[in-house]
């Protein structure tokens, strides 16, 4: 299998998991979109009914409603009973790097609102250590330029994402400036350091909210857990 066909499979295998009457977070992102996909068509079969869903990003939300899947605030459904989502990537400890859809500040809020949380992803992002590829922090407009300044001067190589051209801006209407971990570091001691500098609204890095992972390898899917 290539990496959408893996995909796939990781987003079918995660159906396994959904049984009628449940509340349900739903991801996004390149893999979530699929789970979605095969949510919406389980539905439409009448494999499943009387499900609950709430989005983690508006993109997630114009999916689901052109699949007639039933969408509801957070607060009506909270607790959740499940929540699927993909990741950037994942390390032994089943931490993750989210976020680089843009959606990390949501998929955060639903993902702690559930009960479990159920990561599906290819085998590409399985990695030894956390900051293969970079971090996205979520910060305010008003902080933006300074918190580059001190990032840069932290040594975290700022880059503020753009999207045509201009600023990127997120579903809750702040900016993402993306940070590679330095080597040298854990990402946890990062996190924590920037965590502390007013204008970080949230970060990338999901250190314990996954319950555990559905791998899609070439010879099958395979489970990570705590």
């Amino acid at each position: 299998m290539d990496a959408v066909q893996q995909k796939i499979e990781a987003g079918r295998e995660a159906l396994r998991f959904v049984f009628s009457g449940m509340s349900l977070g739903l991801g996004t992102g390149s893999t979530a979109k699929e789970f979605v996909t095969v949510l919406g068509d389980a539905l439409k079969r009448g494999e499943l009914r009387d499900i609950r869903c709430t989005c983690t990003s508006t993109q997630t939300e114009e999916q689901a409603r052109a699949l007639n899947i039933p969408l509801f605030a957070l607060a009506e459904i909270a607790p959740l009973d499940l929540a699927v989502d993909g990741a950037d990537e994942i390390d032994a400890q089943l931490r993750l790097i989210k976020g680089r859809g843009g959606a990390l500040l949501r998929e955060k809020i639903v993902e702690q609102q559930a009960k479990r949380f159920l990561v599906i992803a290819d085998e590409s992002k399985v990695v030894a250590r956390l900051g293969v590829g970079v971090l996205p922090v979520e910060v305010t407009p008003f902080a933006l330029d300074v918190l580059h300044a001190r990032f840069t001067s932290m040594g975290l190589n700022p880059v503020l994402r753009l999207r045509d051209g201009q600023p990127r801006t997120t579903d809750e209407g702040h900016r993402i400036l993306d940070i590679r971990v330095p080597d040298v570091s854990d990402i946890a001691d990062v996190v924590n350091d920037i965590r502390q500098l007013a204008g970080v609204v949230e970060t990338g890095f999901f250190p314990s909210e996954a319950s555990e992972a559905l791998i899609a390898t070439p010879n099958g899917v395979r489970r990570m857990t705590r």
